[in-house]
């Protein structure tokens, strides 16, 4: 084609570019509504101040403008965030999202809302989510760290963000701590097993860096010394990490040992192991409680609904987070807040799992 031939083509039409609609801001509330803009920001900010009349008059106009608050604009001027984070070990575990909820009852309730975020017991990856929360001047964070001794952790409360440890318990320290008596819990899953007449158990947990499966091996270990039994009789079955494909793979290894060697009992550092191992038992034809008793640890919901209905030792889940997330908004807003260490107690819960059709 020529260029004479390209200058009598027709010219293309321009597209417009649709301006981008801009927020109604609380200069054209204000207007609208007839009030000044202390008017509007008391609206915002201490309604009770406002006689119902005009804060009727400023929230009509809000709608009808489709106004919606700057919490940006907000968190530069106050220096922090209406946000608290929740940074949980697992979000595969159905225990932390149940301790979320908690969280979120409490925070719903003092008006903020709550970040979800999951270290995966990843210990990079907890300390990126540390820094970007930090960042985000949250108000607060609660965590189920890796290791409580942290010194990333130890360092947020002076910079300015108070830090709730969760399901760890704390001797001493710059946080506050809700937790379960892990050890004891341990305890009455061992004596359990002991009062049915097993005398080889499994403890089925790992990895030994998550304090929780160290403290329930230790009430395990007290429960056989308590009763007189040699530390041999638990046999220790470490798995890589507290999921459903690593219960499985230690049922294979159970399952694998002779006849003359192998536990007629096992105890799961959590209930996701007890599931996984459960269902490789089944799988590979022994029977659930006559060959394998087995006992979990939390009490989720799956526990109760699983093929052979899990004896297992349950915490106060939701309790867990409300309780955490209430010590941290005392400590964000109070400045005679004082560090609690709150421990509550396991039950266990007994079912088909070990004691059969009850």
């Amino acid at each position: 084609m020529s260029v004479d031939d390209a200058e009598t083509l027709p010219e293309r039409p321009r597209r417009r570019r649709t301006p981008k609609p801009h927020a109604a801001g609380v200069k054209a509330v204000a207007a609208a509504a007839g009030v000044s803009l202390g008017t509007v920001s008391n609206v915002l900010n201490r309604p009770e101040v406002v006689s119902p009349l005009t804060r009727a008059k400023v929230e009509s106009a809000m709608a009808s403008l489709g106004f919606v608050r700057n919490e940006s604009a907000r968190q530069l001027r106050a220096g922090s965030s209406r946000i608290l984070a929740y940074l949980m070990l697992d979000a595969g575990n159905p225990f932390f999202t149940d301790v979320a909820k908690g969280v979120e009852e409490a925070a719903q309730a003092a008006g903020l809302s709550v970040f979800l975020c999951t270290s995966s017991e990843d210990a990079d990856r907890e300390a990126a989510y540390l820094d970007l929360l930090e960042q985000q001047r949250v108000q607060g964070i609660l965590i189920t760290p890796i290791d409580q001794n942290s010194s990333r952790l130890r360092k947020l409360p002076s910079r300015g963000t108070p830090v709730v440890v969760v399901d760890r318990a704390l001797d001493e320290g710059e946080h506050c701590s809700v937790a379960v008596n892990d050890v004891l819990g341990g305890e009455l899953a061992i004596s359990h097993l002991l009062e049915l007449g097993h005398e080889r158990i499994a403890y089925v947990g790992g990895p030994n860096t998550i304090g929780q499966v160290v403290d329930r091996r230790e009430g395990a270990r007290r429960a056989l010394r308590t009763a007189g039994r040699p530390a041999a009789d638990l046999v220790e079955l470490t798995t890589g990490a507290l999921t459903v494909a690593e219960g499985r793979g230690a049922g294979q290894r159970l399952a694998g040992l002779p006849a003359d060697r192998r536990p007629t009992a096992a105890f799961c550092a959590n209930d996701l192991l007890a599931l996984g191992l459960l269902q490789q038992c089944v799988s590979l034809g022994l029977r659930v409680p006559e060959d394998l008793a087995i006992v979990g640890y939390d009490d989720i919901e799956f526990a109760e609904a699983a093929a052979v209905p899990l004896t297992s030792v349950r915490q106060p889940r939701q309790l867990l987070g409300r309780t955490a997330a209430e010590l941290l908004l005392d400590e964000s807003s109070n400045p005679d807040h004082e560090h609690q260490r709150v421990t509550f107690t396991p039950e266990l819960v007994v079912r088909t799992s070990t004691r059969g059709t009850l």
